[in-house]
């Protein structure tokens, strides 16, 4: 996988893809709000000459769409997209001020996800050598928890989504491949005042997440103990659900 188109690039999940790729010597389109952050990130990437930076915020679709398309010309071509910007912080329904949270963290978590994967698939359709789109879902989309309504039903909805799009994109041989991490040791989770089991450091994550994409594997959670996690409370019955996580810690709402 030569030909890389990273989002979120700036710290986090997405710096440490960037520098895993990089190191197998590919070309990274890397786009991220932080100008500077990114130049400082590509800058200290092997073969920081073959790279390229899009400072742009994931809500501007059609500044998505022409960074998609100036990178996919230098690169001539594409291999990998990976939606991973996301935000996190906590919402409670019962607060109207946190109605535009809720609108936020839907917009950048999940439309767009589908706003960068979009100005890639013509051309992936087009191409004979096999590509891949990989967003990036959570542990917490797979049961809603209290005091992260939004960042829940977020992170269902990429899950949900990736796996219509899977399908759809199945008979061209492109392959969808949704990752669901669970606590990686980034500048999002620092603000969880809570304990988080399995807490896993950012380039291990990358490693693992690079070695599922290059696979082609449709769907895993990192770390594997997050997986058996994750099967357990898919399977539990909602009465026992409830009794464990009804009072489990809150995220902390975002500061006015």
């Amino acid at each position: 996988m030569k030909r890389v188109f990273i989002t979120g690039a700036s710290s986090g999940i997405g710096a440490a893809l960037a520098l895993r790729y990089a190191r197998q010597g590919a070309t990274l389109g890397l786009l991220a709000r932080r100008g500077d952050a990114l130049e400082q990130l590509i800058a200290s990437l092997p073969n920081p000459q073959l790279h390229r930076a899009y400072a742009l915020d994931v809500n501007d679709h059609a500044g998505l769409r022409g960074a998609a398309a100036e990178f996919m010309a230098y690169a001539g071509g594409i291999d990998v997209v990976v939606a991973s910007a996301g935000v996190s912080y906590g919402t409670l329904t019962e607060h109207p001020e946190d109605l535009e949270a809720f609108a936020a963290i839907m917009a950048i978590n999940v439309t767009a996800t589908v706003a960068t994967f979009a100005p890639f698939i013509a051309t992936m359709k087009a191409q004979a050598t096999p590509a891949r789109l990989v967003g990036i879902g959570s542990v917490a989309g797979l049961r809603g928890l209290p005091g992260a309504e939004a960042y829940s039903a977020s992170k269902a909805a990429v899950i949900s989504y990736c796996e219509s799009l899977r399908l759809e994109l199945k008979p061209y041989g492109i392959r969808v491949v949704t990752i669901l991490p669970g606590y990686i040791d980034t500048p999002m989770t620092e603000k969880n005042g809570y304990a988080m089991p399995f807490l896993m450091r950012p380039e291990k994550f990358a490693a693992k997440a690079v070695a599922t994409i290059a696979a082609g594997a449709s769907y895993r959670v990192i770390p594997w103990q997050m997986g058996i996690v994750a099967k357990l409370l898919r399977a539990l019955p909602n009465f026992l659900y409830d009794l464990a996580f009804a009072k489990a810690p809150h995220k902390a709402r975002k500061a006015p």
